[in-house]
């Protein structure tokens, strides 16, 4: 049994988009890691080209593939989430949410019939992700914070 030994090169050069994740400032622990694997996931279940290669350790063991770009995690107030995703809906750049009702419901079609019982600016955002050009991101998410 032959092992791999090569070691993939990491690319240096930046990447031309970016994955930022806002949440709300005033989440449980539990509800940041949760919130922000749910964000995670609909941005690569939206843009699968940004899904990696699955990995392999040097037993031979396989392990699912990753997002191929970091995900940069913020936080903000609610009215500057809330601005965030009215940014987001200007641009037209891709955008997963959560909305503090889906903490109350235990699937995916309760979770959208949640969501489509608000309007847009009455949405209890507590949380988005949003893909895009590295510009177009950072001008989405200014005045958001460093996720303590």
């Amino acid at each position: 049994m032959s092992r791999v030994t090569a070691v993939q090169t990491i690319p240096t050069e930046r990447p031309a988009t970016k994955i930022v994740v806002v949440l709300r400032d005033d989440l449980a622990p539990w509800q940041v890691a949760n919130v922000t694997a749910y964000l995670a996931a609909g941005v690569a279940a939206d843009v699968p080209e940004l899904v990696g290669e699955p990995y392999a350790d040097a037993d031979g063991n396989s392990y699912l593939p990753t997002l191929g770009l970091p995900v940069i995690v913020r936080a903000a107030d609610a009215a500057t989430l809330a601005g965030c995703r009215s940014r987001a809906s200007a641009r037209g750049l891709p955008t997963a949410i959560y909305t503090a009702a889906m903490f109350g419901t235990g699937n995916d079609r309760d979770n959208r019939a949640v969501v489509a019982a608000e309007r847009a600016d009455a949405l209890d955002l507590v949380g988005l992700a949003v893909h895009g050009p590295r510009n177009a991101v950072d001008k989405v998410v200014k005045g958001t914070g460093a996720h303590p």
